[in-house]
């Protein structure tokens, strides 16, 4: 078992607030099954993150039980529940570093393709997606810059300033996305999404 899986399970009872902060959840309307006892239950997504689940099930095997999850445009994934709900249950994935690394580009993807207007075949097909909105930057050293998205992919995405220019290697956030400016020319820059390795 994962240090963080075994860390979930020790504190499934009180789950203290830095615990819950571990990886960002988002809400995601997906739907998918688990297998259990050689059978397959229908569940739904609640929340998800890199490192575990929030399912809405009729099936609640024991807390520990390993399951494999199979969920619409995520694909498989291996998975131990941690905690059970009223009608449903928390899981922790079991997925190795550059699976988890995959899985969270898959979901910035996912959470964005709305606001951005992606489609699903721009996760198997093109690595950009033309895109045009604002967005608020915050640099290194805490100064907000106005931008405007040109384009987002899976790993990264390319602004255009109305300020001050992020230079090359420097760390930003956007929104509740971290980033590191790979490309500076003139007013515009690109950033390849980070994401917290020791948050895994």
């Amino acid at each position: 078992m994962s240090q963080a899986a075994q860390t979930l399970i020790r504190k499934n009872q009180t789950r203290p607030q830095r615990d819950r902060r571990r990886h960002q959840r988002v809400a995601l309307p997906l739907r998918g099954k688990f297998m259990h006892d050689e059978k397959d239950h229908p569940l739904r997504v609640m929340n998800i993150s890199c490192g575990g689940a929030l399912f809405r099930t009729h099936t609640q095997p024991e807390v520990n039980t390993e399951i494999v999850c199979y969920l619409d445009e995520l694909g498989r994934l291996p998975a131990r529940i941690t905690r059970r709900l009223d009608k449903g249950f928390a899981v922790a994935f079991d997925t190795s570093a550059h699976k988890r690394d995959k899985l969270a580009d898959q979901l910035t993807w996912l959470a964005n393709r709305k606001k951005y207007n992606l489609e699903i075949e721009d996760i198997r097909g093109a690595p950009r997606k033309p895109a045009s909105g604002p967005a608020l930057i915050k640099r290194a050293n805490g100064q907000r810059v106005q931008c405007r998205v040109v384009d987002i992919s899976l790993t990264g995405a390319a602004l255009q300033a109305k300020g001050s220019v992020p230079v090359l290697g420097e760390h930003i956030q956007v929104g509740k996305l971290k980033g590191e400016v790979v490309r500076s020319i003139g007013t515009d820059f690109a950033i390849r999404f980070l994401h917290d390795k020791k948050s895994r």
